[in-house]
């Protein structure tokens, strides 16, 4: 009877060693079939994303191809981040010429155009044009531009300068411009 027990205690042990030693053994596996190679993009391709990405830093339009000048070598265009109304540092660069204009031209009025990107309700985007161009506003008064000379308005998302859907259209449709008013 002693003898019997402790052949099954025996017998149990060695069962539980080679389960866990099967659980712990790596099965390699080999292969004979090469992985599927990707495809690389063409040279079209390629320039074009080049081309989206020297126009863009982080989600601010950099380019240069759709702003127009408020005076001779002053942009009239300010670019944002998505949902954002603070000023990047190029679009304080750009309006500091145009302060620096605007008090050279004291006569001038000017209308602050405040823009949104397609995506987001209505009532969203207009109070967020408006708060991109109330930002511009504030900073041109920084420069001793008097607020009787600004106006605001906000189109939100309903004067889109690009019609596209992609990150690139929205980029510069995310936007304040100075507009003479007279």
């Amino acid at each position: 009877m002693k003898l019997n027990k402790i052949f099954k205690n025996t017998l149990l042990v060695i069962s539980a060693g080679i389960i866990l030693t099967a659980c712990a053994t790596k099965k390699e596996v080999s292969t004979t079939k090469e992985a599927p190679k990707k495809e690389e993009p063409k040279k079209e391709e390629v320039t074009k994303i080049e081309k989206i990405a020297g126009q863009m830093q982080g989600d601010v339009y950099v380019g240069t191809d759709s702003v127009k000048y408020l005076a001779d070598g002053v942009a009239d265009r300010v670019f944002f981040a998505t949902n954002e109304s603070i000023l990047t540092t190029a679009s304080r660069e750009t309006l500091r010429a145009q302060a620096a204009w605007l008090r050279e031209n004291s006569n001038i009025t000017i209308v602050l155009e405040g823009h949104a990107d397609e995506r987001g309700t209505r009532e969203y985007n207009l109070a967020l044009g408006e708060r991109r161009a109330n930002s511009a506003k504030d900073y041109l008064m920084t420069y001793g531009i008097s607020s009787d000379r600004i106006t605001v308005i906000s189109y939100g998302k309903e004067r889109p300068v690009d019609s596209g859907s992609n990150p690139l259209a929205w980029s510069k449709n995310r936007r304040s411009v100075t507009v003479k008013a007279n």
